[in-house]
């Protein structure tokens, strides 16, 4: 295999869950089990969770940001994390009739859910109302319009925050970038967008209206721009005399050895600081998902093909690909990988991780440092996949999505069932 110019060392446990740590044979064990008996017991691909982690987070968000801690689904969503964020007293804050059904389902009380969206619907919002929804995000006019006009059918008035674009620059990639002036989200405070949207909901009788909300965007590595945008937004909302703020999410996290992110406690810091100094008397909601969800597993595949291109590259075929992790592919993300079961061993080898799918796009790891043996057989995971990996992925070329675990404590639960064959045609009609 191609040789880097340097011989990077073992996988650093900063980019692992928590309960990460190395067994008798030199295999890495999360949640006290054996990575390696995991995919043997549940098979490849694997999204393997430290539940202990989740709940961690859980925790640390509600210590940062008290009751109005929200965890966003869109993360990572199934009716066993549903549960999980609800037992550690966090908010739900769902973005589609799916996610909502899902948080009803998982028998999460009405009062402990937000509704987002951009384009939400009247099945949408007609769901939120009759399960008791705590707090619509209002994102439009439209909305507006929809939420008086259920009123004069059903009698019933919405809790209701609306949704501002600041005209901030968060320095993420474009496609998660959403506070700027020209976005599909929320009214603009640089057009008067957002002060007529508040006139509005104020004279609608379908509305009450409790608070302002925003989000720059997500994987923000800049903790200025959080402070930036809630300077801007504090100037708006403050001589309003609402009594809620939201922060939005879009805390980064570190995906990459080179790279280091804030952690939940300090963003909490630095919101709470900034709150502190622009006089905010508005209870402060946030609403983290990426940074509870994502260094909390890892996925742990098989390899199929080890392909040595002679004086140009080795690629390294895995049974997986962007069905299950498609950021790469979505935004260049960039990923790192290892072997679970020789996970204190050098990675001096370097090669391109590649899926199974028909796309030359479908790399995971574009560079990969790995150890200098790779066979056909062999496993090999990719760290800090937890969002945005199960939750964005997708069955192309009919390829059955992975199944999920949750690990803790020595024991390890099923949580999503792998997709079967029969689950691929179950919606096709003859």
């Amino acid at each position: 295999m191609n040789q880097t110019d340097r011989n990077l060392g073992p996988i650093p446990f900063n980019l692992l869950p928590d309960s990460a740590e190395v067994g008798s044979r030199g295999e890495l064990r999360i949640g006290g089990l054996a990575v390696d008996d995991l995919a043997a017991d549940f098979g490849t691909p694997l999204f393997i969770y430290d539940e202990t982690h989740l709940r961690s987070r859980c925790r640390e968000a509600l210590e940062a940001f008290g009751e109005g801690a929200a965890y966003a689904c869109k993360a990572f969503l199934c009716l066993a994390m549903a549960r999980l964020v609800h037992e550690e007293g966090l908010h739900l804050d769902v973005a589609s009739e799916g996610e909502l059904h899902t948080a009803i389902a998982a028998e999460v009380p009405g009062e402990r859910i937000v509704l987002h969206g951009n384009n939400k619907s009247l099945g949408e919002l007609s769901l939120a109302r009759a399960h008791g929804v705590s707090r619509v995000v209002v994102d439009s006019f439209d909305e507006l319009d929809r939420l008086r006009h259920l009123h004069s059918v059903d009698g019933v008035v919405a809790s209701v925050l609306l949704r501002v674009t600041p005209g901030v620059e968060a320095h993420t990639h474009e496609f998660v970038s959403t506070g700027q002036n020209d976005s599909k989200f929320g009214f603009g405070l640089a057009s008067g967008a957002a002060t007529t949207a508040v006139d509005l909901a104020r004279s609608n009788p379908g509305i009450d209206l409790v608070g302002i909300h925003h989000h720059i965007g997500s994987q923000v590595f800049r903790v200025e721009s959080f402070a930036q945008a809630l300077e801007i937004v504090v100037g708006f909302s403050e001589p309003l005399e609402l009594p809620e703020l939201s922060v939005g999410g879009g805390l980064g996290v570190a995906y990459l050895e080179s790279e280091s992110a804030p952690s939940i406690g300090e963003w909490g810091d630095i919101i709470g600081d900034a709150c502190e100094r622009l006089g905010v008397k508005a209870r402060v909601s946030a609403e983290p998902g990426r940074s509870i969800a994502a260094q909390a597993a890892v996925t742990v595949y098989s390899v199929g093909t080890v392909k040595e291109l002679a004086g140009i590259r080795t690629y390294v075929a895995v049974d997986g690909g962007f069905g299950d992790n498609p950021r790469p592919m979505l935004y260049g993300s960039g990923y790192t990988a290892f072997v679970p079961d020789r996970v204190t061993e050098p990675r001096p080898a370097l090669a391109r991780i590649v899926g199974k799918h028909c796309e030359s796009g479908d790399v995971l790891v574009r560079e990969a440092s790995i150890p200098d043996e790779i066979r056909v057989g062999d496993l090999l995971a990719t760290p800090v996949t937890g969002a945005y990996g199960y939750s964005m992925g997708s069955s192309y070329n009919r390829i059955p999505r992975p199944a999920v675990v949750f690990v803790s404590n020595g024991s390890a639960r099923l949580v999503v069932r792998r997709e079967t064959l029969e689950d691929l045609i179950s919606l096709d009609v003859e």
